[in-house]
């Protein structure tokens, strides 16, 4: 799935090859290839949208890495998922993800070209007039308090930049508009408006997440920021003929 503005790319034109949810396992060795030989043919960098592993285990990192070596020549940039902080081994997995040249964004920002590009992780806690505020018992208070330091690290994030054109990569949905499809019941679970302030204030050009496997592929923020769904679960049913990955042109 492509999207630019024609069918040559200019000098300024960079071309990101966005997926997420990729749920690497200790068996999935020789299955990712095709996928990323192509985005590496297609695109200038590549985006990791989270849930790059499946339980969070060095073992599925180091399988993911051995895919990216044989085949990626291009810069990739990465965020975690809830998947990936499973078994409490977060801190392996993104080691090993650094090591073999993945530059892995929590809060952090990371410039190529003229694009600046800022991730985190987000969370969850619902959207619009439905979001968790924090009322209540302590524990309420901490969930939505993740939610808010998220939010204040992509803020800090996209300050810092100082490029003609940002980008962000989350894992949680920011806006309501790319999980619709999933039962409404659990649209609190998949993403945060708290996330959406941020993308709007520093007129971002594109945002990437995954986590809605069976939301909408795209929408908009309240000023008109595209956001893009790019959870591979997705894209394999939307173009089962091809690799599940989007490009983007900014």
């Amino acid at each position: 799935m492509s999207d630019s503005e024609n069918g040559h790319r200019s000098a300024a034109t960079s071309r990101i090859a966005a997926v997420g949810d990729l749920h690497c396992t200790v068996e999935s060795g020789g299955r990712l290839q095709e996928l990323f030989t192509r985005a590496s043919a297609e695109a200038d960098v590549i985006a990791l949208c989270g849930d790059l592993t499946d339980y969070g285990l060095p073992e599925e990192a180091h399988i993911l890495v051995n895919e990216l070596a044989r085949t990626v020549k291009i810069p990739i940039l990465a965020v975690l998922g809830n998947h990936d902080f499973e078994s409490g081994k977060q801190a392996e997995v993104e080691a090993i993800l650094a090591e073999a040249g993945v530059v892995v964004l929590d809060g952090g920002s990371h410039e190529i070209g003229e694009v600046g590009f800022v991730g985190v992780k987000g969370f969850c806690g619902g959207f619009g007039r439905r979001t968790l505020e924090p009322w209540g018992e302590p524990m309420i208070k901490e969930f939505v308090r993740e939610a808010v330091n998220e939010g204040m690290k992509l803020e800090s994030g996209l300050a810092r930049l100082r490029t003609a054109q940002r980008v962000a990569l989350l894992h949680y949905a920011p806006i309501e508009g790319t999980v619709a499809g999933e039962p409404p019941e659990i649209f609190p679970f998949l993403g945060s408006s708290r996330l959406e302030e941020p993308l709007n204030r520093y007129a971002v050009a594109a945002v990437f997440h995954g986590h809605a496997h069976r939301g909408a592929p795209e929408g908009r923020t309240r000023e008109g920021i595209p956001v893009y769904n790019v959870a591979a679960p997705l894209l394999r049913r939307l173009t089962p003929e091809a690799p599940p990955f989007r490009i983007v042109a900014i």
